[in-house]
């Protein structure tokens, strides 16, 4: 693409495509044209940071949510700057809104800086499909214009999957307003579960929660510390999953009786996941989704420790049973009768709840997101999910690869829709990186 007038469409403006954009309009280039295109009426918040809950704060410290890859400090400038926390306070986890805020501003000043180069160029609206052109690629909104240029980069980021059945998603036209005292259930265990648990609690509910998944396991605290150094030479890449989890068990064991938290051992290994995955056969990669994933998950993304301590003690008390097991009915009266099998008993308990929450996470078949776009590419055979269906395929250079298998130029994606390649890429660290790596590739 070096040497001829560059233009680029972002389609997706949350978290993602603001963090590419700022990493493209890093470039020097005169030439640049860089559309960042966003259904939602505000960029940079997409699903994980348009809340306005105070107590949903970041799962990261601000010490690693830079947006630039190249200036990890740079949130952390930016709260010191405004007062929003102090030199002794650190590790702080900042309210999700506040990251929002965040990279609002970092957009405002790219839009102002290039006011008057015009290679930034915003526009808040739908967009409905990519189509290859000779030149470059055409993407229709939902307006009826569309907007052309070289190449096009999907960040579209998180997907949550519609809620099934009787069950609703958090924040959702159908979480109308609840009773206080009301029992409900929560499908799911994780981030998303802690999430929904704290708007209840700033709604002013009182009732018990039950929050069952296929384990019934909590995310752990994060706590201060230095991660292990490891040289990938030390890394057992593309064996088998269970020597991988031998060596793994066998190396934090090693470094907890040297006093090492098992935190800085599966920080230490954070540089070198992706390798990891990509050296995987195939049967490792799948094995690991189905069955270690969410040991993994509990480990890796972690709780602030204020949100912890909150979380711990509702369980404590009773106001949050945690069940491992699986929904196998639900009846719906005046209120819902859900039957619960557990799953290290077989035992069936029914439970009697006012609201049903989803929280279970990601969509599952990349294939019927909901994603106009990413529908629309799928179904012409222009991309395809990656073999585990969790994500679009896509190179190692984050092209997207047709259902014929071939490699496109011209369309490109970033983020949690490249998990099946990357896996390792739903936070804004990973993120960053990408993005820097990409924009470096595409422009020099």
């Amino acid at each position: 693409m070096s040497g001829r007038a560059n233009s680029i469409i972002i389609v997706g403006g949350g978290a993602s495509g603001v963090v590419l954009a700022a990493h493209l309009l890093k470039s020097p280039n005169s030439d640049l044209r860089v559309t960042l295109v966003e259904k939602r009426p505000h960029f940079g918040q997409g699903i994980a940071y348009s809340t306005l809950l105070s107590a949903h704060v970041l799962n990261v410290s601000a010490a690693g949510m830079s947006a630039y890859a190249d200036d990890p400090g740079n949130f952390w400038r930016w709260l010191l700057e405004r007062g929003l926390a102090t030199q002794n306070q650190a590790p702080v986890y900042a309210p999700r809104s506040v990251y929002a805020r965040y990279l609002g501003e970092l957009l405002d000043e790219l839009e102002a800086r290039e006011l008057k180069t015009g290679r930034l160029r915003l526009i808040r609206e739908e967009s409905l499909s990519i189509t290859p052109t000779a030149s470059g690629v055409e993407v229709a909104l939902a307006n009826g214009t569309s907007v052309v240029a070289h190449l096009a980069v999907l960040a579209t980021g998180h997907e949550e999957e519609p809620a099934q059945g009787h069950a609703i998603r958090m924040g959702s036209e159908a979480d109308t307003a609840l009773a206080p005292d009301s029992s409900v259930m929560v499908l799911g265990t994780g981030l998303s579960m802690v999430d929904a648990f704290l708007a209840l609690e700033q709604r002013g509910h009182r009732g018990n929660i039950v929050a069952v998944s296929r384990r019934g396991l909590l995310p752990s605290p994060h706590r201060k510390g230095n991660p292990i150094k490891l040289d990938v030479a030390d890394i057992p890449l593309g064996t088998q999953l269970s020597y991988f989890v031998g060596w793994f068990r066998k190396l934090i064991k090693e470094n907890q009786k040297a006093g090492v938290d098992w935190r800085d051992v599966v920080d230490g290994l954070r540089p070198f996941n992706q390798k990891i995955w990509q050296n995987w056969p195939s049967s490792a990669k799948r094995r690991f989704v189905e069955h270690t994933k969410a040991w993994w998950d509990i480990h890796r993304h972690r709780m602030a420790p204020e949100v912890y301590a909150r979380v711990t003690q509702a369980v404590q008390s009773g106001r949050i049973r945690l069940g491992a097991g699986r929904v196998i009915d639900i009846a719906r009266g005046a209120e819902f009768t859900v039957k619960v099998q557990s799953r290290h008993t077989q035992r069936l308990e029914t439970f009697d709840v006012a609201r049903i929450y989803d929280c279970s996470g990601i969509v599952r078949d990349i294939s019927t997101s909901s994603n106009s776009v990413v529908r629309s590419l799928v179904d012409r055979g222009l991309a395809r999910p990656d073999p585990l269906r969790i994500g679009l395929d896509v190179s190692a250079n984050c092209e997207i690869i047709a259902s014929d298998g071939t490699v496109s130029a011209k369309i490109l994606a970033v983020g949690p829709l490249t998990r099946g390649t990357f896996f390792e890429i739903d936070a804004i660290p990973d993120i960053r990186v990408q993005c820097a790596r990409l924009s470096k590739r595409l422009l020099g």
